[in-house]
């Protein structure tokens, strides 16, 4: 297996795992749990994949030693969003300046290197220490979290901290936002495009519909803010409908994305506001489809973020509008945080990187943090 955390990387970028959730072609993750697997069981750990849908699993790392004290996690998820017009003959390649391009470089399998390699190289610390350090790989974090989500059903009890893996320039990420993703409909009459007025037009229903949500929701979520956070927002990211021009449609559907603050969640959350607002203003829309995912705030006093910061002097505490597989395991009672090397603004993009330096400190960042657990108390 690679010594070095750069060709790690490569290797990690150039093994596919597209979430098959985010693209019908997606390969998911069973190469790279498989890859995982391996490699810690080559560092010491007791490594099993637990499966959470068919052929996809979490990667559950147990460190060498006792099973008698706490237990903490590093906790990168395994899988990416779509390749989609990227290169990928250049997945893994290395920039003059100093970058390793591809899918997941930032988000997540850089972090999840640096994590690999800190533990790898710390193996002979492992057993003898205080708290555990485990390492797990969740499945499904592009989408709908299902590997946290049934992580923290099922472990939520053996643990006392959570680092998701996340690029985050390495502060500490300790509140996020939440999200509800939802799809709105409407309905009409389909009719002849030449005489429109037998009809009942589908998506200028919705379209209308929409508008007045907008109006109406927005200044509504501006009530929910955050000193670090800022306020809860709306999206419409799609709308679909019609068959094609000459026939009046009559189905539409819009998915839309709200950020919630902790203080919405408190009050009943997104979807209930949604609801209110389209009965209120007496919409011809339906909710289809609801998926709320909660806001995640840990206190700056927490004693592990304290920790964090003594093993790592330069890093500080941040709020972020994203949310995470952490914000699961925080509300299953794991308080957790997100750190790792690398930018969220590289996430996602079709020339997605990491720089090399970055992700070298990222190793240290993690090495750290366990060689710090030799001395404290836990």
């Amino acid at each position: 297996m690679p010594s070095d955390v750069v060709f790690l990387l490569q290797k990690l970028i150039r093994i596919p795992s597209v979430n098959p959730d985010c693209s019908p072609d997606g390969d998911g993750e069973a190469a790279m749990a498989d890859y995982v697997q391996k490699y810690l069981e080559e560092s010491g750990f007791s490594v099993l994949q637990e499966e959470v849908l068919p052929g996809r699993s979490n990667v559950i790392a147990r460190a060498p030693g006792p099973d008698n004290r706490p237990r903490i996690m590093l906790a990168p998820h395994l899988d990416t969003v779509s390749t989609a017009g990227m290169d990928l003959d250049s997945f893994g390649a290395i920039t003059d300046d100093g970058k390793i391009l591809g899918r997941g470089a930032s988000d997540t399998k850089g972090p999840m290197a640096s994590m690999l390699q800190a533990l790898s190289n710390c193996q002979n610390l492992l057993e003898n220490l205080p708290v555990a350090v485990d390492f797990i790989g969740f499945m499904g974090e592009e989408a709908s979290q299902h590997g946290s989500k049934h992580f923290a059903k099922h472990h939520a009890s053996e643990y006392t901290f959570a680092i998701a893996g996340e690029p985050t320039d390495l502060d500490i990420v300790n509140v996020t936002k939440g999200s509800l993703w939802a799809t709105l409909t409407s309905t009409g009459k389909a009719a002849h495009a030449s005489q429109p007025e037998q009809g009942d037009n589908a998506i200028l229903k919705l379209a209308r519909a929409l508008d007045i949500l907008d109006r109406k929701l927005a200044p509504e979520l501006t009530k929910y803010s955050h000193p670090i956070l800022g306020c809860s927002t709306l999206n419409v990211g799609t709308i679909n409908g019609g068959k094609q021009p000459n026939i009046v449609p009559d189905f539409a559907s819009s998915q839309i994305d709200i950020r919630t603050t902790p203080s919405l969640h408190d009050d009943g959350g997104a979807l209930a506001v949604v609801e209110k607002t389209i009965s209120y203003q007496k919409l011809s829309l339906k909710v289809v489809n609801p998926h709320e995912n909660p806001p995640m705030e840990v206190p700056d006093d927490n004693i592990w973020i304290k920790k964090l910061i003594t093993a790592n002097p330069k890093s500080k505490t941040v709020g972020a509008p994203w949310f995470s597989d952490a914000a699961h395991l925080n509300a299953a009672g794991i308080p957790s945080v997100c750190i790792g090397p690398g930018s969220i603004n590289q996430a996602h993009t079709k020339d997605e990187f990491i720089k090399i330096d970055r992700l070298k400190e990222g190793v240290v960042y993690f090495e750290n943090l366990i060689k710090s657990l030799e001395s404290g108390s836990c």
